[in-house]
């Protein structure tokens, strides 16, 4: 009597499971709404039902996305786009695979009693509070743009380097800190100064915003199809999940509190936070259109003598992704 052999994944078949497909992604910050599209996509199925079981990492002070990337600790980061590329004209072949949020989020926040009004003609002479290891590029931008020096002095800006907590501008450290529209302005207001002891200059208002929040992989990535298809499926199912968010801004909080292994966040923070993310979202499929593209660029060129970046990069985003998860 001859016996049937049969390999495990023939057994698998016949059982009806199918293998799904592991993806690392590496959050740009610790777990919050700001990053509830995937938790969302995550909880209620979205990757699984897509044959992928994905690995969300949260993030730190401490930790870089393009250097876990770059590393081999992660398949996806999320990352501003002037950092990304900041980081590919140094030698890192990071591109944009897709673009979930629209619009940044990005502002200086100011105490009245400074007396600034006018970013062209009250910021020189005052100090600002910015945050750095790669979120200072939009900063130096806008200073470029208006034309002050960040060294200090009469005619320039002394930039005090901020670190993630409204503190300088509560301790009257600062005449203006960086603040996120969903989260550090909260806090801010959270510490008792009401919206009338404020000043705020959002990036977008300014002309100066960039691309926030975008998915990022390494450029040897995209030349494997299985993997390209991978990535197709998760970005259909992240949209799916940022979708589900904006909708139910409650139900994402709860999924994004069960998730905080530190038990620093609260409800009603991170709803507000996550009814301020859903108007970044707004007029996104996850699709990075050209033209946001092509602003951020250019705001990152207007440097003068000192630009984020020296040249028009080459390559660095591609439509492949979500050519192929929303055709």
């Amino acid at each position: 009597m001859k016996r049937l052999m049969i390999s495990a994944a023939g057994l698998a078949l016949m059982a009806g499971v199918v293998q799904a497909n592991d993806l690392t992604l590496q959050l740009k910050w610790v777990t919050q709404a700001q990053f509830a599209g995937y938790y969302v996509a995550q909880e209620k199925g979205f990757y699984e039902e897509e044959g992928l079981n994905v690995t969300i990492k949260p993030g730190g002070p401490d930790i870089a996305p393009t250097q876990v990337l770059a590393g081999g600790g992660a398949d996806v980061v999320v990352e501003w786009m002037p950092a990304a590329l900041a980081a590919r004209e140094k030698g890192l072949p990071l591109v944009n695979i897709a673009q979930p949020f629209k619009s940044s989020g990005m502002m200086l926040t100011c105490l009245k009693e400074s007396g600034i009004s006018d970013p062209k003609t009250d910021f020189a002479g005052k100090t600002l509070g910015v945050w750095f290891a790669g979120n200072e590029y939009p900063f130096l931008s806008w200073m470029n743009t208006l034309g002050l020096s960040t060294e200090g002095g009469e005619g320039g800006v002394t930039v005090l380097k901020q670190g993630f907590n409204v503190d300088p501008l509560l301790q009257k450290q600062a005449a203006c800190i960086s603040t996120m529209t969903y989260n550090e302005y909260g806090q801010v207001l959270d510490a008792g100064l009401s919206e009338d002891d404020l000043v705020t200059f959002k990036y977008e208002d300014q002309g100066v915003a960039t691309l926030e929040d975008g998915l990022y992989v390494l450029e040897d990535t995209l030349s494997d199809d299985a993997k390209v298809e991978d990535l197709a499926q998760f970005v259909r199912a992240s949209m799916k999940g940022w979708t589900y968010a904006a909708e139910n801004p409650e139900e994402a909080a709860e999924i994004v509190l069960e998730n905080d292994e530190t038990g620093a966040q609260t409800m009603e923070h991170q709803t507000r936070m996550m009814s301020e993310i859903a108007k970044l979202l707004e007029g996104s499929d996850g699709t990075l259109a050209e033209a946001d593209y092509q602003r951020t660029v250019n705001t990152l060129l207007s440097g003068g003598s000192d630009p984020v970046i020296a040249a028009a990069p080459e390559g660095a985003w591609v439509s492949t992704v979500t050519d192929r998860a929303f055709q």
